[in-house]
Parts: C-alpha cells; structure tokens; sequence
C-alpha cells in the first residue's frame, strides 16, 4: 500500500509549492492539482485532514465506504486510514484543506484529547453540513491558522493549536446541530434503533450485541451512531445495549427458574462472571440478590 508520509509530500501531489511549515498546511483547493499518480488508486494517509469543499465533485472511498462529493461538506480522516480517488471524474471545486501531522499535536493536551472527537472516525457518507454562518466561522480560522505557518516562531505552534482545537470544538458543535435540524430523519433512525434490539433479543442469541453488529445493520459508522444517540437520548450505543441486557436480564431472574449462568449464555455472554458484574455495576445487586428480593 503507498504512504503519503509528509506534508511537503502530499503538496507536491496537488501540484503546489513546499509547505511554509514542515507539519500543518492550509490548502486552497482552488489552487490545487492532482497529479496523475498511481498512488491515488490506493494510499495510506499519516496526517490528520480536515476538508471544507464547495462544489466539489468526485469519487472518494475512505475505509470501507464511498461518497459523492456534489455540495458544500466538511468532513474528517484520521491518520493510517486507506484512501482511494477516482481522477478521471474529480473536480476539486473550491474550499480547504487543513493537514497536520500527528508528531505536530505532541506534548500537548490535543494530542490526547483529539481522540475525544469520534467525527474523525464517522464514514465520509456522514459529513458535517453547513450554514453559511457556520462555514464563515471556519474560514476565518483556516486563515488564521494559514497565517501563523507562514510566521514560525516560539509561538507558532501553540498559537495553531488552540485554533486547530477550537476548529475542532465549532465542529463539534455544528455536527450537534445537525442531528437536531435532522429531526425526522433521525427520528426514523432511533426507531429502527429500538426495533433491531428489540429483534436481536427474539433471536436465538449466538454471541453477546455489540456496537459494531448494531451500527453496521443500520449502515453507519459505530462513533455516529454513538454520537447521535447521545445527542437525542443522553447515552451511547454501549449504555443502550447494556440497558436492554439488563432489562431482559431482569426478565428471566423474575419470571423463569434458569440459572445465572443459564441466563448470561442466553444473553450472549461467554463467562457469567461478566454477566454477574455487569448486573451488580448496573443495579448494585448480585443477579442471585435481584431474584431473591422478588421472591
């Protein structure tokens, strides 16, 4: 699998002049060029990017999914993530792109809080949709950020990192606005949420739910699930699955006479010590005390 290793790498593969700074570029798009390059049928990016595209038109796959670039998006790819693009029907439109490099983030606080924010991992099909409000917000700080890498001093760094943190947390926001303005679709979605739970459990269960069985019957990436279920419901896709194991859990300790180990290789685990120490971390009783106060 290629690599594109460095910034001044992947400037060279727009077409564009060396980066004013070894490790974060603001590029305009408008000034971009791909090269017809082999490495775009399959490549491995090291660096974090953050697009902004207007009128962009083309094919991308990220990870196992593929998108239509045909209107305003931002959108987010983390680092070591497998890439493909389609030249011969791209049209770069115009927009940005921030690239920084992992190694850039080090010895600050970003460096561990970036993995907080679960748009880097959501599929390309998942884009952040903006106003016009919203994306000026954002422009206004890839200038900024555009501005200190062409002013490197003792400064620079940790004054384009708290404009890359606040990008990121604007983002945060918007995408919040978005799974709210999105109301009936993702009312829809919660529905069929619940319904392929409430399925899952009429089922000869084989294994234990897990976030990955549920985001990808719902054709989503686990993160935005996760991420619009907290939004709307205040707990993730984990906190819903246990929710429910223990709802049935309670179920079978009240109404029938199987066992605790019985119950948990029921409900998909493969130890009922696991079984048991969920139940008590969720009800602050053993299963075996549950059933006990019922009886």
């Amino acid at each position: 699998m290629n690599s594109i290793n460095s910034i001044a790498q992947f400037h060279r593969l727009l077409s564009l002049d060396a980066p004013h700074h070894p490790l974060v570029s603001v590029i305009n798009l408008a000034e971009s060029v791909f090269l017809e390059d082999e490495i775009w049928k399959g490549f491995i990016n090291r660096f974090y990017c953050v697009a902004l595209k207007r009128d962009a038109k083309g094919k991308i796959k990220y990870g196992q999914q593929h998108y239509d670039y045909d209107k305003g998006v931002l959108s987010f790819t983390a680092p070591n993530q497998v890439q493909q693009l389609d030249l011969q029907n791209m049209e770069c439109g115009s927009g940005y792109l921030l690239i920084f490099h992992p190694d850039f983030l080090l010895q600050h606080s970003l460096a561990t809080s970036i993995h907080q924010y679960g748009f880097f991992d959501y599929a390309v099909n998942e884009a952040l949709h903006l106003s016009a409000e919203e994306e000026d917000d954002l422009i206004t700080i890839l200038h900024k950020i555009d501005r200190e890498c062409r002013h490197i001093d003792k400064h620079t760094q940790e004054i384009m990192l708290t404009h890359i943190e606040s990008l990121l947390k604007y983002s945060n926001r918007f995408y919040e606005r978005q799974f709210f303005t999105r109301k009936n679709n993702n009312s829809a979605l919660l529905t069929r949420f619940e319904q392929l739970i409430d399925d899952y459990f009429k089922t000869d269960i084989q294994s234990l739910l897990t976030v990955q069985y549920m985001a990808a019957q719902m054709n989503l990436s686990p993160n935005y699930l996760s991420d619009l279920l907290r939004v709307h419901t205040g707990q993730n896709t984990q906190q819903h699955i246990h929710e429910k194991l223990i709802e049935k859990a309670k179920e079978k300790l009240t109404t029938t006479s199987l066992s605790v180990s019985e119950i948990a290789y029921g409900l998909g685990f493969e130890h009922a010590q696991s079984f048991s120490t969920l139940f008590k971390k969720k009800t602050n009783l053993s299963p075996l005390e549950f059933r006990q106060a019922f009886n």
